[in-house]
């Protein structure tokens, strides 16, 4: 009769046969009857006793069982989807021995977690000094540009006491944890808290470094710069160095006084000696002592004529008032014209004066006076058209309400549609110019010899041809082509 083999839960695991070892599990279930069925027995009592003992995992593991993996030296427990190391860590008030690498230990009497690294026993946390958190803690903090900073902090019993970076920043509207304890900008190096932005560098609070420095930036809130020494040895006074507003003499007969005007603010360097100057004198690279510029009772005159300079291309004035001006100027940004000053202009704007542009072209709206020379070669003036007429059409008076319209023969020529003309009559009007005396190009049809009259053909355009139209110039060039094209001509409408 077959063995039915139960699980602790009543679920069935196997079943047996008669005669046979059943090898579901790392253990051998063995069937009635089976001859030499003490071995098997054995050595299923051996597994149980030491846990399936090996580096390797028993192959066919069922939940809850246990296994000892020797290569580790971990005893572990199949939870029915993998192996798991059992237990937690040693607990007690003196370190335990015989630990591997790995282990815990629960410190109960000061209640912190420990490691033990094969040699000694590393502090996991927490770390504790009186009440709260009292440890060095490594943080991530959002500056007010979104970027992630890191920072060291000195933490005791929950008080952000310092913080150490290696850069200086601000901290974003997000870190109110370290905001409410004094902190909005984050120095290079070591930052105390209450070391407020509005402070320039100083706590608010009674938090101080206490000890000896060997250097400092500043003293009571003023630049170290700023202390006056005295002596060979250079002894730094204990306080800035203040003088009442008569302000201080300089010199064996007190020639020279710094002080305070009267009014209060105002600063003055007087000579106080009749007559007396102040000179003003720079050392140079090579070792020069230039005599730069004198200040008299009558004004500043340069030290040297014509050696020092006013000013720079990279750090000039912006203004400089004078009544009248003596002397050669490089650049001026008005001209005189009676009464008025007037800026230059590349543009034909009013009450400016006209200048040459980057092409070196001058632009006018009219210019009043006799020209001697034209760049283009003819007399033109605006007719309207029905249409855009292309350049070099010839054109007679319009049957229609335009003024001008393309010849057909017969027609009476009164111009071609001028390209580039010289004189541009009638500007403001609507319409196209129309070339009326000179030399253009001018469509043509058929060949033509230089020389030859051109009369009017159909189509706005010439040819040599007479067909009883009027004359519309001579011809300038040859040109042998059949079709039309532009030919340079002589204008006789």
């Amino acid at each position: 009769m077959a063995y039915a083999i139960d699980r602790y839960n009543n679920t069935l695991l196997t079943t047996v046969e008669d005669g046979t070892v059943d090898q579901t599990t790392d253990l051998k279930f063995i069937g009635k009857n089976y001859a030499g069925y003490g071995e098997i027995q054995n050595e299923n009592f051996l597994f149980l006793l030491e846990n399936f003992a090996g580096a390797n995992q028993p192959a066919r593991p069922i939940s809850g069982q246990v296994w000892f993996d020797s290569g580790s030296s971990k005893l572990k427990f199949y939870d029915g989807t993998q192996w798991r190391t059992t237990g937690g860590a040693e607990i007690g008030s003196n370190q335990p021995t015989g630990l591997a690498t790995g282990d815990f230990w629960w410190d109960a009497g000061n209640d912190q977690l420990y490691v033990y690294n094969g040699t000694n026993f590393v502090l996991i946390g927490p770390q504790n000094a009186g009440e709260g958190v009292t440890q060095m803690q490594s943080l991530e903090v959002v500056d007010t540009t979104g970027a992630i900073r890191g920072l060291m902090a000195a933490v005791i019993e929950d008080e952000f006491i310092y913080v150490v970076s290696t850069g200086t920043f601000d901290l974003g509207d997000s870190e109110t944890s370290l905001k409410a304890q004094g902190y909005d900008r984050i120095y290079k190096g070591l930052t105390l808290r209450n070391t407020k932005l509005l402070a320039d560098g100083a706590t608010t609070t009674d938090d101080r470094f206490h000890g000896t420095a060997t250097n400092a930036d500043k003293l009571g809130g003023i630049s170290a710069a700023n202390y006056v020494q005295t002596g060979v040895g250079n002894t730094v006074f204990t306080s800035a160095v203040e003088f009442p507003d008569a302000g201080a003499l300089i010199g064996d007969s007190q020639d020279l006084q710094i002080k305070i005007d009267p009014n209060g603010y105002d600063a003055i360097i007087e000579n106080v000696t009749n007559n007396g100057t102040i000179k003003l004198k720079a050392t140079s690279g090579s070792g020069t002592l230039n005599h730069v510029a004198t200040v008299s009772s009558s004004g500043i005159i340069a030290g040297q004529h014509n050696t020092f300079t006013l000013g720079s291309l990279t750090a000039g004035w912006a203004n400089v008032y004078s009544e009248t001006f003596t002397g050669e100027a490089t650049k001026a940004g008005t001209l005189r014209v009676g009464t008025d000053f007037r800026s230059a202009s590349t543009g034909a704007n009013p009450n400016t004066v006209a200048v040459r542009d980057a092409t070196g072209n001058i632009a006018a709206n009219l210019f009043d006076g006799t020209a001697t020379k034209a760049r283009y070669a003819d007399l033109a003036e605006k007719y309207s058209t029905a249409e855009e007429l292309a350049p070099g059409t010839v054109v007679c008076v319009s049957s229609g309400e335009a003024e001008v319209e393309p010849v057909n023969s017969g027609c009476i020529a009164i111009g071609v549609v001028s390209t580039d003309p010289a004189v541009m009559m009638n500007s403001d009007a609507e319409g196209q110019y129309i070339g009326l005396k000179g030399r253009l190009p001018v469509r043509v049809v058929g060949p033509v010899a230089k020389g030859n009259a051109v009369y009017v053909d159909d189509n706005g355009c010439a040819s040599t041809a007479i067909n009883g139209g009027s004359l519309v110039g001579i011809a300038l060039e040859s040109n042998n082509d059949e079709g039309e094209k532009l030919v340079e001509c002589v204008l006789k409408v």
